[in-house]
Parts: C-alpha cells; sequence; structure tokens
C-alpha cells in the first residue's frame, strides 16, 4: 500500500489509522511558532462514521488505501437524498446529504463527482477542486475603516458564507475552493 507524509492529507484522502478505515472530512496546515508544522486532521471512520481529530506531522507517514474510483454525475436533490448516475452503466444511486456534509451545498446539476468504492460501496467523495457561484449577499465597503487589505463576508447562491475582498459585490461571480469553501478569485 503507497505511503504518504501526514502534510499531505486532504478533504477526501482515505488512510488505514488505528486498525480501521478513516476518510478526511476536513484538514488544517498549521504552523506553529514553536516546533514543527502539523496538520490538523478530521476524520471520520467509513464502517460506524465515529469522528476522531488527529495531528499529523509533516515527517509521519500514513497508509494510504487505494479505492475504485467511478465517475459519476449529480442529477438532483429529492429531500435529504442526493440522486447521482454511473457515468459508464447510467445506473443510478442516492446517497443521504449528511453522509456528504456540509461540502453537499457545492453540488450543482450536472456536476461531475469522483466516488471512491471499497468492496462496491461509496466510501468517499471527490469534487472539482473548486466551483463558481454567484454572490446573493455582501456587506458594504466602508471606506478608510482600515488601511490593511480587510475581507467582508458574503453569502452564495447555495447558502454558504465566505469572506471576499471589499471589491466584491452582490450578483458578481467568484470562484471557491471546494475543500476549504473559500474565495478564490473573481470568476472570468
Amino acid at each position: 500500500m503507497p505511503r504518504i507524509n501526514g502534510n499531505q492529507i486532504t478533504p477526501g484522502t482515505v488512510i488505514s489509522h488505528d486498525g480501521g478505515l478513516w476518510v478526511a472530512v476536513k484538514t488544517n496546515a498549521v504552523k506553529p511558532g514553536k516546533g514543527g508544522a502539523f496538520n490538523q486532521v478530521e476524520l471520520k471512520n467509513l464502517i460506524d462514521a465515529r469522528k476522531l481529530n488527529e495531528r499529523f506531522r509533516a515527517d509521519e507517514t500514513v497508509e494510504v488505501i487505494e479505492l475504485e474510483l467511478k465517475d459519476f454525475s449529480f442529477l438532483y436533490a429529492q429531500g435529504d437524498a442526493l440522486v447521482f448516475m454511473d457515468l459508464e452503466s447510467f445506473e443510478q444511486i442516492e446517497l443521504d446529504s449528511d453522509w456528504i456534509g456540509e461540502r453537499a451545498a457545492f453540488l450543482q446539476e450536472g456536476m461531475k463527482v469522483t466516488l471512491q468504492m471499497h468492496e462496491s460501496r461509496p466510501v468517499s467523495i471527490r469534487f472539482p477542486p473548486n466551483v463558481t457561484l454567484t454572490i446573493v449577499e455582501a456587506d458594504p465597503v466602508v471606506r478608510g475603516q482600515t488601511a490593511a487589505s480587510s475581507y467582508k463576508p458574503a453569502k452564495l447562491e447555495n447558502g454558504l458564507r465566505v469572506l471576499v475582498p471589499p471589491f466584491i459585490d452582490v450578483g458578481e461571480r467568484i470562484v471557491v475552493d471546494t475543500n476549504e469553501a473559500t474565495y478564490l478569485r473573481r470568476a472570468d
């Protein structure tokens, strides 16, 4: 089985840890002023859905579990169920929105996602690295508020809130990182 360094764990990575299969839900690279850098990782057990927070140092290695990757297209949401279609066999599957978590807000009709399968059962989902969304609410900019660059809160069309630069206004389309749920740039 391949191994990666602890700082290479990203959301969606499936690892073997403490004798079980775990998927990284959230990651946060921390570089403290004193001591070595580490990756704070929120893990979710693929079998019993337990959650665990672990720190992985950059020099620590973990075993990555190789899973079957299948491409699916998101069709629609039906209550708490999200319906996907296999792009090869055209079979449809339903996944619970709680299983996907807060990143389910990034799903758009026709979006291609990759499901990681373990023994023909979906265990993890990979989103495109970024999506383009429209700003529906943004706080006004107060001129002269600060000399340094400051960000303001904005609400996206999918209901998520992100911090954006002061020059971004309502109606503008921006590119958002799906792993960190953060503003990247204006859409072209």
